[in-house]
This record gives structure tokens, sequence and C-alpha cells, in this order.
């Protein structure tokens, strides 16, 4: 059973009447009439439905600047909206923006993300589903979502910033989307239905955006949803809704709130894009579990064919979206969750997949002002040398913004094969689309520090991958230590080093297996002794041996150490999972008995 909604009469003309000032246009403004909007029983798709080509078509419309009040205004032309979205180059760029907004929202008491494939109703073509349990948008909330430049974001942890990542990402990845959002706001419950389509604005011959919206609260007194505008132009906003979204009806549009609870987002994108082969750009069915990008090359290899390089995360996370997701966040909260088609996304720390690790710490400086610090984990992929991949992990507020960046290029290139670090950047901006940062003297000062810690390190620890080492190995001693400390080189000025003790042992184990080159050459004369130090010596080697035999004790257990520790992670990951699971249930469950108890209330 469903709560009752308020009846309202549904006119089927498409006056544009503005509300407030918000989202559509004034009638007196408009140079469209009614019946250029009616133009299908369904949602058409697109005029173009390649998104680079998107944008060239001619509204036959001339533009005017408009006066109200004896003030000038501007408009927004509806091709603002493709050539905003150019910002996104990458398709998996655009999701990882919207999935940024239901990450802040853990904040709010969000414990999932839902990435997933949907029919559309109308025609049946694929559409993309984004979807969380945070705490959603009131109607005002809406209004600000869908309006360009304006973010409400002010918490130094949020990963939003602009207020425009919602427009560029939805209109990259489709000409089409509609959101849902309930929210418990000063005790009020509400629920607020949008529509940014560029297929209705581009078909209409608007030349301006217009944005259909619908806003209901829950009155307690009737149990029942009541629209919270004037009938008119509720009336006005639900036919363009139903006119160009995937539902038909007003029923079939609000069940959508089914799934959302008490609070949370639903977003819809529909008339996804297609690529140039004119295959649709986002490919739900290579594998079940994952969404790809079709005209990825490497998409199209088969297992037997590709490399070990080729099956790093480095290059399956160029098309595969469960990889790019695996490492776009630094950390993740244990009770939050991401879901793509149905499988929880494990969480991969790249900085676990390193070997002989160094931490590095870096104090940039701006104008003789210290901008703060940031430790960077440095070492060798697992599967090195046999991986050619290198670079760095950059990320921006726990999320990654640059993966496996190469800051060295040509020539020197084989001077970092292997070589992968980590590091979280917070004192250097990204760009919009988040998948780069602003070219300032602070980050071409990172780029050049980034550069030589990568040829430092594989000076000093090539040798130990098998390649020839240009550095001697030694394991520092702690008068080196504190000469370094005093006697700093300009090169790691405002830079620190802390070694894995992976690394010493594998030096004083070189230190103590090989045999000292001097003895080799120059061999001890012969000499008598006395039994006292034959005896020393029999004692000493005696010694040696049970040292070593106890060295091999440890070794073993550390070994079995290790092997538990690998067995209590992988029991903990599997509890994790249901947990996760016990979750959604519980939360459909609830959901499900809250509009019992509505309705029966």
């Amino acid at each position: 059973m469903q709560p009752e909604y308020q009846a309202s009469s549904r006119r089927q003309d498409v006056e544009s009447i503005g509300h407030n000032g918000t989202t559509l246009l004034e009638k007196e403004h408009s140079p469209i009439d009614a019946s250029s909007l009616s133009m299908s029983p369904i949602c058409p798709a697109p005029l173009c439905r390649q998104f680079w080509k998107a944008g060239n078509y001619d509204s036959g419309l001339f533009y005017k600047s408009s006066s109200k009040n004896g003030t000038s205004f501007l408009r927004v032309h509806p091709k603002f909206l493709h050539s905003n979205a150019t910002s996104h180059k990458w398709a998996f760029g655009a999701i990882a923006e919207l999935l940024d907004n239901a990450v802040d929202e853990i904040q709010n008491g969000a414990t999932y993300a839902i990435i997933d494939k949907m029919l559309n109703p109308k025609d049946g073509t694929s559409a993309l589903l984004i979807q969380d349990d945070g705490g959603g948008m009131d109607q005002e909330a809406m209004r600000c979502c869908l309006s360009f430049g304006f973010s409400d974001k002010k918490s130094k942890s949020a990963i939003g910033q602009y207020g425009n990542g919602f427009k560029t990402s939805s209109m990259r990845l489709g000409a089409d989307v509609v959101v849902f959002s309930r929210c418990m706001k000063n005790r009020k419950l509400t629920q607020s239905v949008g529509l940014l389509s560029f297929t209705f604005l581009t078909r209409a011959g608007l030349d301006r955006i217009v944005v259909p919206m619908i806003e209901y609260e829950f009155m307690s007194g009737t149990s029942k949803w009541t629209s919270i505008c004037s009938e008119q132009h509720f009336a006005n906003n639900l036919s363009l809704l139903l006119q160009w979204s995937p539902f038909s009806t007003e029923e079939e549009l609000l069940k959508q709130f089914d799934s959302i609870g008490d609070h949370g987002t639903k977003i819809i994108i529909y008339n996804l894009w297609l690529n140039d082969e004119g295959e649709m750009e986002l490919d739900f069915y290579s594998d079940p579990e994952d969404i790809r990008i079709s005209c990825d090359a490497e998409s199209g290899k088969s297992c037997s064919r590709m490399s070990v390089s080729d099956l790093h995360l480095a290059n399956t996370l160029r098309y595969s979206l469960r990889a790019y997701l695996s490492i776009l966040y630094l950390r993740i909260p244990e009770n939050f969750c991401i879901w793509l088609c149905g499988q929880i996304v494990e969480y991969h720390n790249i900085a676990n997949d390193l070997k002989y690790r160094e931490f590095i710490l870096y104090k940039p400086q701006n104008g003789g002002c210290e901008e703060g610090s940031v430790i960077t984990s440095i070492g060798f992929l697992k599967d090195a040398p046999l991986v050619n991949i290198h670079g760095f992990n950059v990320y921006h507020r726990n999320r990654l913004i640059l993966p496996f960046w190469h800051v060295v290029v040509g020539v020197s290139v084989n001077r970092s094969r292997g070589v992968v670090g980590v590091l979280e950047a917070n004192f250097i901006k990204p760009t919009h689309n988040k998948q780069d940062f602003e070219k300032t003297p602070l980050f071409h000062k990172l780029e050049q520090r980034l550069k030589a810690m990568t040829w430092e390190y594989w000076d000093h620890h090539c040798g130990l991958i098998g390649y020839h080492a240009t550095k001697q190995l030694r394991a520092p001693s702690q008068d080196s230590l504190q000469s370094r400390k005093k006697h700093a080189t300009a090169k790691r000025k405002n830079c620190d080093h802390q070694i894995e003790p992976e690394i010493l042992k594998q030096k004083v184990g070189l230190s103590v297996n090989l045999p000292d080159p001097e003895s080799i050459q120059n061999p001890p004369a012969t000499t008598l002794t006395s039994p006292l130090e034959d005896q020393e010596m029999v004692l000493l080697l005696k010694e040696n041996k049970r040292l070593h035999a106890r060295c091999l004790e440890i070794e073993k257990e550390e070994e079995e150490f290790n092997a538990k520790i690998a067995l209590l992670r992988k029991e903990l990951k599997e509890e994790q999972r249901k947990y996760a699971r016990l979750l959604v249930q519980s939360a459909v469950l609830e959901n499900s008995k809250r509009e019992h108890t509505i309705i029966i209330v």
C-alpha cells in the first residue's frame, strides 16, 4: 500500500508561468505556444545521440536580452548545458562526480550509494541509476541543485565545491535526467521531483533553460502527500514531467519514492549518449557485475592475450567502473558501502600493493610560507619488474584526482619502472571536473619534487628487484641519520624519510650474507692459535648456530602470523559484506513498515 496523494486537476496545456521566480518561463517572454511542447506521447530521443555532436543544432530563435521592472537580466541558453558538460572528457569522471555527492552525505547519515542499470519504461532503453540514503533535499535545495554555480557545502572535508558538478556530469552521461529526493527538515517531511532535459529544450526550440519541478509535503493530519505550490503551477510542471520523463502517470512518477524511504536521493539519467560507432557509450552487458566503457580497445582483448601490465589496475580502471571505484576514495567508513550492479565494490588501498616502501614527508612553501605537509608512500609494485607501470596516485580531500600520474616522461622513464606512490595533496586545488589540478606554482613544485623523489628511490633501491643498483645499499646508522638531519641537501629540503622495515631487513641480509671483498683478495696469514682461542671459537660457532636456528623459528612464526592476518582480513571482509547486506535489507523493511504505519494512522 502506498500513501495517498491529494487529487488535483491535470491541465494538459503547458503555459509557462513562473512561481516565486523559480523554474518555468514567464509567459510573456516565451516564443513558443503549448502545441509546440506536446510533440509525442512517449519521451523522444534527442535530435543527436552522439555527445560530441549534440551541441551542433540550430534552434532557429534569435536571442534577446530581457527587461523586467526596468532591470535587465540574462537567460541561459540550452546550448550551455552541452558546452558546460564538455569539461568531462571521460564518462567515469562524470559518474564519480555524482557519487561524490553521495559520499558527502555520509556526514548526514548516508550508509550506501547504489549505481546500477535500469530500463526506461517508455521505450525499453537502458538508463543509469544513482541513489543514496543521505539527508535528501527539500524544495529549496533541489532548486539550488538544478541551478548553476550554487553550493552550500562549507565543510572542509566536503568533496564538492563549485555547485556545478551535477549539471556537467549528468548532461555528460545522457541527454536527460530526472531527480527524486525526500527530506525531513524542521520537522517537515517533503519530497521533490525535478527534470533537466536537453531533449525537451532542443526539440521544443526553447531559447532558455526550463526545469519542470513539483514538490509535496506530508500532512500528518490527513496522512496525505499534498502539493505545496499553486494548482496551476503544479499542473503545468507535472504535465511537462509526464511528457518528457520516463514515467507516463503521476502514480508511476511517485512510485519511485518507494525505494528512497524517509530520506535520500535518486537520480535517473536516460537517453544515454552513443559513441562515434553508434554504440551506447556505457556498456552494461559485457560484465553483469560491472559497467564498462564500450569504445576502449583494451576491453575487447581476451584475457589470454593480455599481459600482466594490461590486467593491472592502472590500466583496467580506464574502462572498468568497478576497478575505478575501488580506488576512487582514499578512506571509506566501515558503515558505508558502494553497490555497483548489485555487488559491493571492494575498497582497494594502492599503498598496500607496494613493497620496499618508504614514507617521505614533503612541506611545500609558497612565498616563504609553509602551505602544509604531505606524506607520500612510495615503493615498487608487488609485480615489479614484470609490470611496466609507474606514477603517483594523487588524492584531494580523500578523492582520487590523478591516478598513476606520470611525473617522469621521455628518456628518463626507465628510472621509474615499477615505482608507484600515493599521497593526499590538499594544498592544491583540483579543476572543476576533478580529473586534474590547477597549474599553479605550488602544483609545479609538487611535480618537480615527485620527479626527484622517483629518481632518488629508484637509484637507491632498484637493485632489490633485479636491476643494476646505481647507489650503494646500506642500512642507515644512527650517526648517518643525525648527520642527514643536520646537513640536508637542497634537493631534500623540507623533507624527511621513514624506511619500511622490509627494506632494512633486505639491506642487512645483503650485508650479512655477502663475504667481505677485502678478505677474499687479502686472506689473513695462517697463525697458531692457543687452546683457549680454539675454545672461544667453538663457543662462538655454537652461539652463531643457535642464533641462526632462532632466526629461522622467528621467520616461520612471522609467516604463520602473516597467514593468520590474511585469513582474518578475509573473514572480516566477508562479515562486512554480510553486514552491508543486512543494513540494506533492514532499511527496506523499515521503510515498508513506516509506509504501512503512515497509511494505517
